[in-house]
């Protein structure tokens, strides 16, 4: 296993985890940020109202996103076990 395959690999595992955990943070972030500006227009200073919209963003970002997120994992992990005879040798 060359230093040029380990850094692929490592790449690629940077890549696949930024792409699953992308939409979701993302999703949060800015259902958080929309929610904060509701409460500093309202002047509610309820510290527990951003969690459940933050809940149903990454919940509906999950419901829509899923497929594409499991195949890009089950890709990424197919591949990777169909590589392990390169990589040993």
């Amino acid at each position: 296993m060359t230093p040029e395959m380990v850094m692929g690999l490592a790449y690629q595992g940077m890549r696949v985890t930024l792409l699953l955990a992308g939409p979701l943070l993302i999703t949060a972030l800015v259902t958080g940020l929309l929610v904060s500006l509701f409460q500093a227009a309202t002047q509610i200073n309820e510290m527990t109202l951003s969690f459940i919209p933050k809940i149903l963003g990454v919940f509906l970002v999950l419901v829509l996103a899923g497929p594409w997120l499991l195949k890009l994992i089950t890709g990424f992990t197919r591949e990777l076990f169909m590589n392990i005879p390169t990589l040993v040798s």
